[in-house]
């Protein structure tokens, strides 16, 4: 991601009445570092049930796949959840992690290669909403696309569809496996989107201090603190940094003022239900093929076919 972009999505982002800087570039090695700190707390559900279902039936999607498959990551960060899918698999032949992180990337790929010698290896640094340069495709490799960690969630319905268009033209003839997350009830919501540790503050903050890093913006992150507001139509969580008192934020020759109370929307993480997902994904050329769900109905693990 280039400076010359980030600086433009926030000078735009900022210039607009309702504020906003797209949640992406939250997203370097230290976004990636919190987010795997978030991962291991109770009280970020999503993370935990979607771990406990991909180990639950990664044996039946091993299956399904056969021996020799390639494994496409979408949003790898550190690889952690695909190690799982790589335990299961019959000889995987190879692992394509993608991510916008590109030291964070190169760090988790190494890992891997490292891990599961007799596979290879190709990370792919780039926005996955877009099109991507993925190394050719091996010959009779069954292709596996990997969109785990509620990512998908990040994405409204309208866009959500397009981005699903998307993976399916740039993987071919392949199967996609999406995790995705229905949970609706507001106390479940406010202690993983806002949990008492802190973290998720610091995954948010974490945007402000790196538009002071890379794009030299005199800024004070801690006159602004990290809110979630709650919706119902449509279900989501949208998650803004709040100014806590009269604050500025100074980007070469602009200046954006900010008041108490007036925020910044950062990020969104909509709600889908198992068959409101299935219906955008048909939408998007899919087939589903399979829905796990824990027993409470939480979270659910979609298997797609093209």
């Amino acid at each position: 991601m280039s400076r010359e972009s980030f600086l433009q999505d926030v000078v735009e982002g900022l210039s607009r009445p309702d504020r906003a800087i797209p949640g992406k570039y939250i997203w370097d090695e230290d976004g990636s570092a919190l987010y795997d700190r978030i991962c291991d707390t109770a009280d970020y559900y999503p993370a935990q049930l979607e771990r406990q279902l991909l180990a639950r039936h990664a044996p039946e999607i091993a299956t399904i796949l056969g021996s020799g498959a390639t494994i496409v990551e979408f949003g790898s960060g550190s690889s952690r959840k695909v190690r799982v899918l790589l335990d299961a698999l019959a000889s995987p032949r190879r692992y394509v992690p993608v991510d916008i992180s590109d030291a964070f990337l190169a760090a988790s790929a190494e890992k891997i290669a490292g891990a599961y010698p007799g596979m290879d290896v190709r990370p792919v640094c780039g926005d996955f909403a877009g099109p991507l340069p993925l190394p050719p495709r091996l010959p009779e490799s069954a292709m596996l696309g990997l969109f785990v960690g509620n990512s998908v969630c990040n994405l409204p319905a309208d866009a959500l569809v397009l981005f699903l268009a998307q993976v399916r033209e740039t993987l071919g003839t392949s199967r996609f496996l999406v995790g995705v997350d229905p949970t609706v009830d507001p106390d479940a919501l406010a202690r993983a989107y806002a949990d008492a540790q802190g973290l998720m503050a610091g995954l948010h903050t974490n945007l402000l201090r790196r538009m002071v890093r890379e794009l030299g913006a005199e800024l004070d992150p801690d006159a602004f603190r990290h809110g979630i507001l709650i919706f119902d139509d449509p279900h989501r969580v949208e998650a803004r940094l709040v100014a806590r008192r009269d604050t500025a934020i100074r980007l070469g020759a602009a200046t954006f003022s900010f008041a108490p109370g007036e925020a910044i929307h950062t990020d969104d993480s909509f709600k889908y239900p198992p068959d409101a997902f299935e219906a955008l994904a048909a939408e998007a050329g899919w087939v589903p093929e399979r829905c796990w769900t824990d027993k409470k109905g939480l979270f659910s693990l979609h298997l797609l076919q093209s």
